[in-house]
């Protein structure tokens, strides 16, 4: 799915709040939603699997988004898109309850922290897969790509940032008090960039040279260390 967050301040949404903006990865649903997207390619474009499976990655790499890409070049209707790609994945075999993950965010205190999602996909998928995990009430909204509105805009363009900060209530000299955990390093990449805290999820005990060893980590729980004020 990509990709949830949380923003840190009082119970009650205050521009001076502090926000931490985290992603919460959902095991199995990549491989399944790359199938989907090589498949709306090749149909959509008349093209062989092997070429839009090259054509995915490319947009992807180019534009941190496929959708994007095939926006720009090939006029693609990007809700269309959505209708066969992100809400055709089949979530409820995909994802379960992760009362792990419920404890995780628990242990979060919710005196100095607002929890908010920011996803690169459409608000349709969001909500499906926070409703599956259990953890939907966990977050006061949901930043999205809105797939309906040119042009598009996703992380780890700066846009994105700046949209999450205003969808927070936070004014734009507040982008130090914003706080950033992705599994992608480019989108970590871009969110330091426009001067926000981030940390990369470094998923299946992979690093990357693009990101100092301070700011990695494999599992959510070592949060606590990084930024323990946030916590129980």
């Amino acid at each position: 799915m990509g990709d949830i967050g949380l923003s840190n301040g009082t119970t009650v949404p205050d521009p001076s709040s502090l926000p931490v903006l985290f992603f919460i990865p959902g095991s199995k649903v990549q491989e399944t939603l790359s199938e989907l997207i090589d498949t709306y390619i090749s149909n959509q474009l008349s093209i062989s699997k092997t070429e839009a499976i090259t054509l995915h990655a490319k947009y992807f790499h180019q534009y941190g988004q496929t959708i994007e890409g095939l926006i720009r070049h090939h006029e693609i209707n990007a809700l269309h898109y959505n209708s066969l790609v992100d809400d055709a994945l089949p979530l409820e075999t995909l994802l379960k309850p992760n009362p792990e993950l419920k404890t995780f965010l628990n242990s979060i205190d919710r005196s100095k922290v607002r929890l908010r999602c920011l996803t690169n996909a459409y608000i349709t998928h969001a909500r499906r897969v926070l409703k599956i995990l259990g953890i939907e009430a966990f977050f006061e909204d949901v930043t999205y790509v809105d797939y309906g509105v040119l042009p598009f805009i996703c992380k780890p363009q700066a846009g994105m940032f700046g949209k999450a900060m205003v969808e927070a209530g936070l004014g734009v000299g507040d982008v130090e008090k914003c706080f950033f955990v992705d599994d992608s390093v480019g989108n970590c990449v871009g969110a330091r960039e426009f001067g926000w805290n981030a940390v990369h999820l470094v998923e299946g005990g992979k690093s990357s040279s693009e990101f100092d060893s301070q700011a990695r980590i494999q599992r959510l729980e070592e949060l606590v260390g990084i930024w323990p004020d946030f916590f129980k």
